[in-house]
C-alpha cells in the first residue's frame, strides 16, 4: 500500500507535451491555462518562410514558435503540470525527441480544417508509444467536420481519446488536459500490472 503524502509535500511534477501542426493553437493552449506568464519562443514570420510555414488562408498569424512554449498549472495540492509546447513546423522536428523525454502524455492539437498538418504529430506519438489525446481546437466555436469524421480521417483508433476544446478558454483546456492525465494514468496502471 502506498504511503500517504505529507500535507506540506510539494506537488508531484508531471510533464505534458502540447503538440500539433503549424498554427493550430499550441501557444494559445499553453497561454490559456498557465498560472505563470508562459515562456514562448515566438519569432516574427519573414519572407524566408513563404511556402514553408502556412498557417492557412483564414489565419492572421504573424509569429511562429521556433523552439518551444512553456507553462505550468497546479491541478491540486498533489499534482502540478509542466506544459511544453512543441514547434509545429517540420524543420524543427528534430527537437521533439528532447521535448518528449520524461513526458507522461501529450495533447495533439488539431485544426479540423487542416487535418493534413496533424499527421506528423499523430504518427510521432503512435511510434513513440507515448499516451496521447487528440484535441480538436474549435476555432470560432465550430469545427469543419464532426468528431467521428475527424477520427476516420486521422485514422486513430477508438483507444485514442478525441475531444473538442477551445484553446483560448482556460476551463476547456483544463478539461482536455485532464483527459491526457487519465490516459497517462491508465497506461501507468496497465504497465504496472503487467
Amino acid at each position: 500500500m502506498p504511503r500517504p503524502r505529507p500535507a506540506d509535500a510539494p506537488p508531484v511534477p508531471v510533464k505534458i507535451l502540447i503538440a500539433g501542426g503549424f498554427g493550430v493553437g499550441k501557444t494559445t493552449t499553453v497561454g490559456a491555462i498557465s498560472e505563470i506568464a508562459p515562456l514562448t519562443t515566438e519569432a516574427e514570420m519573414t519572407s524566408a518562410g513563404i511556402g514553408i510555414d502556412d498557417p492557412g488562408a483564414r489565419s492572421t498569424k504573424t509569429t511562429t514558435t521556433v523552439a518551444m512554449d512553456f507553462g505550468c498549472v497546479t491541478i491540486d495540492r498533489s499534482l502540478k503540470l509542466y506544459l511544453f509546447g512543441t514547434p509545429g513546423q517540420a524543420r524543427f522536428g528534430f527537437m521533439w525527441d528532447d521535448l518528449a523525454r520524461g513526458a507522461l502524455g501529450a495533447l495533439v492539437v488539431v485544426d479540423s480544417s487542416r487535418l493534413d498538418d496533424c499527421y506528423p504529430a499523430i504518427d510521432y506519438f503512435e511510434q513513440s508509444g507515448l499516451p496521447f489525446v487528440v484535441g480538436v481546437n474549435a476555432f470560432d466555436g465550430r469545427l469543419a467536420l464532426d468528431l467521428e469524421s475527424i477520427r476516420w480521417a486521422l485514422a486513430v483508433g477508438d483507444h485514442v481519446p478525441l475531444v473538442q476544446f477551445d484553446a483560448r478558454d482556460r476551463l476547456s483546456v483544463r478539461d482536455a488536459l485532464l483527459v491526457v492525465l487519465d490516459r497517462a494514468l491508465e497506461r501507468a496502471t496497465r504497465d504496472r500490472g503487467a
